[in-house]
């Protein structure tokens, strides 16, 4: 069976669709079979993926929530599912909002995302899913629906006053709906270790949560590499095999793969 993980965090601008978008393709060069999904109606997952005008495609996760809500999903789930580079994702759009909205009037509805993935989650090794920085329905639908957490945490003190909102909000999912969800881990992203701020921050959430959640040997670095290959709709790993940040993606997908819920 699939492992399912989020990639999330409660601020924006911390790396969670970099993330995604380089771990996907680092766990397929390693032979893994890989579902990512675009949980975001900024569809920033689905632009790294290549696709230019989102908002006019008429098979996304959006278009898949809705069609859950209402009974209506279709037997093949095949013009969801596009390919690129050895892994396969469902991208998204502004539509997924009208799906955000549609959450907020109907009941009983944490786990419309965990229904679609019972018809696909078994034939990847890893299901990746990208998320909002929010705390609302479209992020509990994906915590109802994920087997593990990765938090990306970039070292400024506002995207570490978020983490223990966001450690929390995990603890009552995992506690009223999905009691097999854990965190595997905090990936430090944005690392400028050049600064103060950054080595101080870093060594803070060590220090902190070492024990209680494990913290990721490996740290992904700042470099403008990283910016360069998202703007030519390439994995750092293709773009700058040598870069550091591609030696950081291909080192904490061998830490995802050794991780196995630890």
């Amino acid at each position: 069976m699939g492992r399912v993980i989020v990639i999330g965090s409660q601020k924006g601008g911390v790396g969670k669709t970099t993330t995604t978008f380089n771990l996907a393709y680092c766990l397929a060069k390693m032979g893994k079979t890989v579902l990512a999904i675009d949980f975001d109606s900024q569809a920033n997952l689905t632009t790294c993926f290549g696709v230019e005008k989102p908002q006019e495609l008429d098979y996304t996760i959006g278009h898949l929530m809705m069609a859950q809500l209402e009974d209506e999903v279709p037997k093949s789930l095949k013009s969801y599912i596009k390919s690129r580079d050895g892994v396969d994702f469902i991208p998204a759009s502004i539509y997924l909002s009208v799906a955000d909205a549609k959450l907020r009037t109907e009941m009983g509805v944490e786990q419309i995302l965990a229904s679609i993935l019972k018809r696909v989650k078994n034939k990847y090794d890893f299901v990746l899913i990208d998320t909002c920085p929010s705390l609302g329905n479209l992020t509990i639908n994906a915590l109802a629906a994920a087997d593990e957490v990765v938090i990306t945490v970039s070292p400024q003190l506002l995207s570490m006053m978020g983490l223990q909102d966001y450690l929390r909000t995990i603890g009552k999912i995992r506690k009223r709906i999905n009691p097999n969800l854990q965190v595997s881990g905090i990936l430090l992203t944005m690392c400028e270790k050049r600064t103060t701020l950054c080595s101080v921050l870093t060594k803070e959430v060590t220090e902190c949560f070492q024990g209680q959640v494990h913290v990721f040997d490996t740290k992904i670095p700042a470099t403008v590499k990283v910016g360069e290959s998202i703007y030519y709709n390439m994995p750092i790993e293709q773009y700058s095999k040598r870069a550091t940040a591609a030696v950081a993606y291909r080192n904490f997908a061998k830490e995802i793969i050794g991780y196995e819920g630890k």
